[in-house]
C-alpha cells in the first residue's frame, strides 16, 4: 500500500492538472476577457500594464493556495506528529506508551469495545479460524494458572489476547494504577488485537455490517493508545508554519520557475493548486501515505505538458531521482541505525 501510493499519487496529479488545464484552454479562452487567465504575469504586463491577475482569477488563486496549504500542512503534519510520538514512547514510555490523560469514560469505552470484539469472535470463532490458517485456537489459561510474562502476537493467541487486555483494565479508572511494564503490555496486546481484526474484516465472509461494527470497535478500542498530545500537535503545527515562513522563496522558485521552461501562467498555477489541494486532502483523509511535494510538483509539470511549454530537463531529473532513491535511502539507513543500536545498547 506504501510503495502503490507513492508511486500513484504523482502520477495522479500529473494527469488531473493536465486535464484540468486542457478544459480551461478549450472552454475558457474564447473571449479577450477570458483569455487573460492563460497569460503570465510578465505577459500580462507586457499586454495590459500590470502584473497582476485579474480579481476573480486571483481570488481562485488565493483560495486554491489556502487548500495546498491546509492539506500540505495536514499531511505533513500527521507524519511529524507520528515521528514525534514514536520518539517520546520509545524515549518514555512510562508517560507515553498509553494516554495518562485519559479519562476513566474512556478507559471504560476502550474496556468495553475489548468485551465486544471477544464476544463477536466467540460468536464468529470460523473468522478467526480463517485469519490464523489453523483448526486450533490458542486457549486462554484456566482459572489461577500462572500466565507468561512475554506474550506473543499471533491471531491464533487473539482470545488469550483479549482476556489478558480485559484483566488489565478491570476495575482501572486511571492508567497511573498501572505499572509502567503493564502499560507498555497493554499497547502491544491491544495493536496485536487491532491487527488481527483488520485481517478479519478483509475476509470475503464478513458482512457490511460486521466490517462496519468491527471498524468501529477497533477505533473505541485505540482511543487511549492511538494518540498524540495537544501540545505535541501545537508544537508540529508551529514548526510546519514557521519553517514554511522562512523558507518559503526557495520552494516557490524551484516549483514555480524550474519545472517548466516558460514562465508559468495564471490557469496553470491554479490548476496545479486545485490538483494538489484535493489529491493531498484526500491522501490526509484516507490516512494515505504520499509524498507531497511530489504531487505538487508532478501537477505542475502536468500543465507545463498539456499547455505546451515544455520541461527543465535538469529539474525533472533532479526530481525523479530524488522520487526514486530517498525510500530506499530512508529504509537502509534508518535499518542500519536500528541494527548499530541494538549493538550498542
Amino acid at each position: 500500500n506504501i510503495f502503490g501510493s507513492l508511486i500513484i499519487s504523482p502520477i495522479v496529479g500529473l494527469v488531473f492538472a493536465g486535464g484540468l488545464i486542457f478544459l480551461l484552454r478549450r472552454y475558457w479562452s474564447g473571449t479577450k476577457k477570458r483569455a487573460r487567465i492563460h497569460l503570465t504575469p510578465a505577459e500580462r504586463e507586457k499586454k495590459d500594464g500590470k502584473k497582476k491577475p485579474p480579481f476573480w482569477t486571483r481570488i481562485a488563486l488565493i483560495l486554491s493556495a489556502i487548500g495546498v496549504a491546509f492539506s500540505h500542512g495536514a499531511n505533513d503534519g500527521q507524519k511529524g506528529i507520528g515521528l514525534v510520538m514514536l520518539v517520546l514512547i520509545g524515549v518514555a514510555p512510562a508517560g507515553f506508551v498509553v494516554n495518562m490523560n485519559a479519562s476513566s469514560y474512556e478507559i471504560t469505552r476502550t474496556r468495553d469495545a475489548i468485551n465486544n470484539v471477544e464476544t463477536y469472535f466467540e460468536q464468529r470463532p470460523d473468522l478467526l479460524k480463517a485469519v490464523t490458517g489453523v483448526d486450533q485456537l490458542i486457549p486462554s489459561p484456566e482459572p489461577g494458572a500462572t500466565e507468561p510474562t512475554e506474550f506473543h502476537c499471533h491471531p491464533a493467541n487473539t482470545i488469550n489476547a483479549l482476556n489478558r487486555a480485559k484483566g488489565m483494565l478491570a476495575n482501572v479508572e486511571s492508567y497511573d494504577k498501572l505499572s509502567v511494564e503493564q502499560r507498555s503490555q497493554l499497547r502491544r496486546i491491544m495493536l496485536c488485537i487491532s491487527d488481527t481484526t483488520d485481517k478479519v474484516v478483509k475476509l470475503p465472509g464478513v458482512s457490511s455490517d460486521d466490517q462496519r461494527l468491527l471498524k468501529k470497535l477497533k477505533t473505541d478500542m485505540l482511543s487511549t493508545i492511538e494518540y498524540a498530545p495537544v501540545w505535541i500537535i501545537m508544537a508540529v503545527a508551529l514548526a510546519l508554519g514557521i519553517g514554511t515562513m522562512i523558507g518559503w522563496r526557495r520552494v516557490a522558485t524551484t516549483i514555480g520557475e524550474k519545472i517548466g521552461k516558460k514562465g508559468m501562467t495564471y490557469a496553470q498555477g491554479m490548476s496545479a493548486q486545485m490538483t494538489a489541494a484535493v489529491s493531498i486532502g484526500l491522501a490526509s483523509y484516507t490516512g494515505m501515505p504520499v509524498s507531497t511535494t511530489h504531487v505538487l510538483s508532478s501537477s505542475v509539470a502536468g500543465t507545463m505538458v498539456v499547455d505546451g511549454g515544455g520541461l527543465q530537463r535538469k529539474t525533472v531529473t533532479s526530481i525523479l531521482m530524488a522520487w526514486v532513491f530517498t525510500l530506499p535511502a530512508a529504509i537502509i539507513l534508518s535499518g542500519v541505525l536500528y541494527w548499530l543500536s541494538l549493538k550498542i545498547i
